[in-house]
């Protein structure tokens, strides 16, 4: 297990609770730069097939607990390597499409930039699987959510214009 970098030993559960913050970072960033977004939700033109707002909070809560102790399984194996990259970038691009979407209303460039998400996810699930498998599985409910997302966005994006 590598729990170093440089030549400070680092505790797992220290690590642990980095990648817990990281991926609250990530929520908080939709949270925080964004307010009301269910009225907003509520209030666009939605597919028959739209989930209620209060849905969002309960499953995005798993996911971002899936998300973070995925990364932190990789970290177990490699510390801080190159493997943790697409992590960064998916939790990046994750943080922004709230603001996007809801923030500034910008929901064809989000319909863009969510894609770029997924195609994260799919690189951060593609590079964990050799190193961990469990850390890959980990992703794949965020990766079907993320999927699903994406084609709300297309269809709130299209019944919207």
């Amino acid at each position: 297990m590598s729990t170093a970098t440089g030549r400070h030993p680092i505790r797992p559960a220290a690590a642990l609770a980095a990648f817990a913050v990281a991926t609250a970072a990530a929520a908080l960033i939709g949270v925080l730069a964004v307010t009301d977004t269910s009225t907003q939700y509520a209030g666009l033109d939605q597919p028959a097939w739209a989930p209620p707002s209060w849905l969002f909070g309960p499953v995005w809560t798993v996911l971002y607990a899936m998300i973070a102790i995925s990364g932190w399984l990789v970290w177990r194996r490699t510390g801080w390597s190159r493997a943790l990259v697409p992590y960064a970038v998916q939790l990046v691009l994750n943080a922004i499409w709230t603001p996007l979407f809801f923030g500034a209303g910008q929901r064809g460039p989000a319909l863009i930039e969510i894609v770029l998400l997924w195609l994260a996810i799919g690189w951060t699930i593609w590079t964990f699987r050799p190193i961990r498998r469990t850390a890959a599985w980990l992703l794949v409910p965020y990766w079907l959510w993320t999927t699903f997302a994406t084609a709300l966005n297309a269809a709130v994006w299209s019944l919207n214009r």
